[in-house]
């Protein structure tokens, strides 16, 4: 049985309303979307993951330390309902957790939303389905970050609602693309939903993380989620900021987008 993982009550959402992209109140059957599966490559680098920090009596996992990372191709968007239902529709895979719930743009009326309610097993699944996998946590950042260096958000040391989807500001999933891109030309690296990344957690990883191409632990209970969501602070929704799920576990505020090799 999945575990269903939620930060708050269902019940408290009954009054937020989505303003979907497109196709408001369709049947089921239909959800055409405008939003398509887009690449973006990024170029292989050297860059400071985590971040200097000086905090006494209080462990940070996100210490910083110089990686090597090979040129790879990342999704554009985090993937949307519409894109995940395809993959439900060809493969028989079980519809996300909260699907048909409005408050949480889940469902057939919000085909360019991101999807939510989604395993770490399922996201490798959909992966998989298309030929891809997820980002390392590694590929991740370096991504997040849009070629900028010390930097806190993908493109720069502050952003507010014009930038970023947090906690406060839209109140729930709003379209992929709506805002801003990076450097790289990614969107929502930073806010709307947190996302899946391939790499078991471990909080001392980065201070024995090897410089080339990390993959993260060989083992672990948890997988790692990065890049903050519409529900969470704005702190968390930095590119340095680490967080972890267990792969069966399900949030309204996480979803996942797609990574592939050269």
């Amino acid at each position: 049985m999945k575990t269903i993982h939620l930060f708050i009550l269902i019940s408290a959402f009954s009054a937020v309303v989505c303003t979907a992209g497109t196709g408001a109140g369709e049947e089921s059957g239909s959800l055409p979307g405008n939003i398509q599966p887009e690449l973006v490559l990024i170029p292989g680098g050297e860059f400071t993951m985590g971040e200097k920090v000086n905090r006494k009596n209080n462990y940070v996992d996100n210490a910083a330390h110089m990686v090597w990372v090979d040129s790879f191709y990342i999704d554009k968007y985090e993937v949307t309902n519409g894109q995940y239902l395809e993959f439900c529709r060809s493969t028989g895979h079980p519809l996300p957790e909260f699907w048909g719930m409005d408050v949480f743009c889940s469902g057939p009326g919000f085909p360019d939303h991101p999807v939510v309610g989604v395993t770490w097993v399922s996201a490798m699944k959909y992966a998989e389905w298309k030929g891809m996998r997820l980002p390392t946590e590694a590929e991740w950042e370096y991504a997040a970050r849009g070629g900028l260096a010390n930097k806190r958000y993908p493109i720069g040391n502050d952003v507010d609602s014009s930038l970023c989807n947090y906690y406060g500001t839209y109140g729930h999933p709003i379209r992929v693309g709506s805002l801003p891109a990076n450097g790289y030309g990614l969107h929502d690296m930073s806010g709307n939903v947190v996302e899946w990344v391939s790499d078991y957690y471990d909080k001392d990883y980065f201070l024995e993380s090897p410089i080339e191409n990390p993959t993260g632990p060989e083992y672990g209970k948890r997988r790692v989620i990065r890049g903050g969501g519409w529900r969470s602070g704005k702190m968390c929704a930095t590119v340095v900021f680490r967080q972890s799920l267990r792969p069966y576990w399900v949030d309204i505020n996480v979803g996942f987008r797609c990574a592939k090799d050269l």
